[in-house]
């Protein structure tokens, strides 16, 4: 029998793009845990929130990459650095896959990381699994073939395409 926690779970979706903010508050209607979940649509807007010592840490992020004003590997960066954020689990969850940016979140950090599937049952599982695994307390970062917990191949496929014909931010943290 699993235990529940004694507060609602707090997550923090860093996410510009409001159809996907409403999947993932779809994902979590089914959810059996008790959750509070704040959105914030840009990368300055995050840091601003995880930095505001008068507001309670989320107890996981769930970060998109590709944000306006300042991107996910940007935020991600800064959150490791920083002495008071440092052990936030942080979900990758973004439309695109591409291995290598894959492997660079790893490094740099990433708890897992969650490709956006196109079915919505898909997404209340992946969302599901990484919350309770947050939720039984298990932050650390897995082995590096357990990190992406979703792939939607046509993302990948697309995302390649437009990788090698296209200059990105994301081309930039992949050099």
């Amino acid at each position: 029998m699993t235990e529940q926690p004694a507060h609602p779970l707090n997550i923090l979706l860093a996410d510009d793009d409001s159809d996907d903010c409403l999947f993932f508050k779809e994902a979590l209607k089914s959810f059996p845990l008790p959750t509070n979940l704040t959105v914030v649509k840009d990368g300055e807007q995050l840091m601003q929130v995880l930095t505001d010592e008068t507001i309670s840490l989320p107890d996981v992020l769930f970060l998109d990459i590709n944000m306006p004003r300042k991107n996910g590997f940007e935020c991600l960066s800064e959150i490791k650095q920083h002495e008071n954020l440092e052990q936030l689990p942080v979900i990758i969850y973004t439309t695109s896959f591409h291995k290598k940016v894959a492997d660079l979140l790893y490094s740099k950090g990433a708890a897992y990381y969650i490709s956006k599937p196109s079915e919505i049952s898909m997404l209340k599982k992946a969302v599901q699994k990484t919350i309770t695994l947050i939720a039984q307390g298990n932050v650390t970062q897995p082995e590096k073939e357990q990190f992406v917990l979703t792939t939607n191949r046509k993302n990948e496929k697309a995302f390649s395409w437009f990788s090698n014909f296209f200059s990105s931010p994301i081309a930039d943290y992949l050099n």
